[in-house]
């Protein structure tokens, strides 16, 4: 295993690694498709707390499916708050660093939630179901931290406010069509959620139960996202397969997940957003609202925005042939050899460029697009330019 085409790409960003859990450590949670992924030859690893498929033929083909067709993605193993009550978006918005306001009924918005010193929790979607009532969609990882932070919260500030909240995470399933063949494949079951546009989430009617379908992604590419209570899960995804195998969807893995969200520029938790990062260092500034009174760190953040900060978040290409760049790799001035200027968050083998490409921190006056700089790689440095996000564009 020593390219991306065979899953070690995305091995190597720290998040997934092979199964047997030490003895005394928690067993593996499954989602309701993880048999489905066995059939289908998934390789099964560990990522945060899950046994999930990081791929099923290779990372390269399945990325390159979701650029030029559709790709199917298993991702019940991330979470799902419902609040809802007259003071619903009061609270959401204390806690939230975007303006729950902005949003009508079956609108949904990029948010994180952030500590006092405006570091991340994590980032999530929120959208508004209804007049009263809202939903979050979190990271699986992050899933227990985020409910006991939103928990205390609410016991000791909010507590006579007028909402309800719930957990629902353990109730669903949810799956990823992503692509340019993704709406042609969705309009053959849900014809009415391709008039759904970017960012919109609608109810509609699956075997006997509800679902919830939202015109977003990770991957950069026009998509949909499907929540359906968990015994509805293993029908959906065989309806949505049958319905795409002659337009040629495949499922995809993990790997393809990371490659195409690194193409994208997009961020992951625990590499460009942890609690020692905030979302103006990170780049995020657009999805902090600053109008609204008395957030959690809108301090830190108004004072960031006026001040500057140290640091930021970067996207990166490598402009000569080596090994991809990696997670923790030393970023250099190239103008000065002998000066660290930061870190590589994420790296890997682009398959749409055939170059390495990767995120990471510098320091601020390093950050620019244009600016040329070094990845040390194996000892070795090689030159490397940073970019604007996204990092892979489709030709008009």
């Amino acid at each position: 295993m020593k390219n991306c085409s065979d899953g070690q790409g995305f091995f190597a960003l720290g998040q997934a690694r092979t199964l047997r859990p030490a003895m005394g450590q928690p067993t593996l949670k499954r989602t309701p498709l993880y048999d489905t992924h066995v059939s289908l030859d998934g390789r099964m690893v560990e990522f945060g707390g899950w046994e999930m498929p990081v791929l099923y033929t290779s990372i390269v083909k399945e990325h390159h499916a979701v650029r030029d067709a559709a790709g199917l993605f298993d991702i019940s193993h991330m979470g799902e708050f419902i609040f809802e009550g007259p003071e619903a978006k009061k609270f959401l918005n204390k806690l939230l660093t975007n303006d729950l306001s902005r949003l009508e009924p079956g609108q949904g918005q990029y948010s994180l939630l952030c500590q006092d010193n405006g570091g991340v929790i994590d980032d999530l979607y929120a959208y508004r179901l209804g007049d009263q009532r809202y939903l979050l969609v979190v990271n699986a990882s992050r899933v227990e931290v985020d409910w006991m932070w939103i928990r205390a919260q609410r016991n000791t500030h909010y507590k006579s406010l007028e909402l309800e909240m719930h957990d629902r995470s353990a109730d669903h399933a949810a799956m990823a069509l992503q692509g340019p063949k993704a709406a042609e494949i969705i309009a053959g079951l849900f014809p009415q959620a391709v008039e759904l546009k970017k960012n919109r989430i609608a109810e509609f009617e699956f075997g006997s139960e509800p679902i919830w379908i939202s015109r977003t992604g990770y991957t950069g590419e026009d998509g949909f996202e499907l929540i359906t209570p968990n015994g509805q899960a293993v029908a959906l995804w065989e309806k949505l397969t049958a319905l795409g195998q002659a337009l040629g969807l495949v499922p995809a893995g993990l790997g393809a997940r990371d490659t195409l969200r690194t193409e994208a520029g997009y961020s992951l938790y625990g590499h460009e957003l942890t609690s020692e990062t905030t979302p103006i260092e990170a780049g995020l500034g657009w999805a902090v609202a600053d109008h609204k009174i008395g957030f959690i760190g809108k301090d830190t953040f108004i004072a960031q925005k006026q001040d500057g900060v140290s640091r930021k978040c970067i996207a990166f290409k490598m402009t000569g042939k080596s090994a991809p760049p990696r997670e923790r790799y030393t970023i250099f001035s190239a103008a000065d050899a002998n000066r660290e200027i930061g870190e590589v968050t994420s790296g890997t083998q682009s398959p749409s460029l055939s170059c390495g490409i990767g995120l990471g921190y510098v320091e601020t006056a390093h950050a620019k697009s244009g600016t040329a700089i070094e990845i040390e790689i194996r000892n070795r440095r090689f030159p490397a330019e940073v970019v604007k996000r996204p990092i892979f564009r489709k030709p008009d």
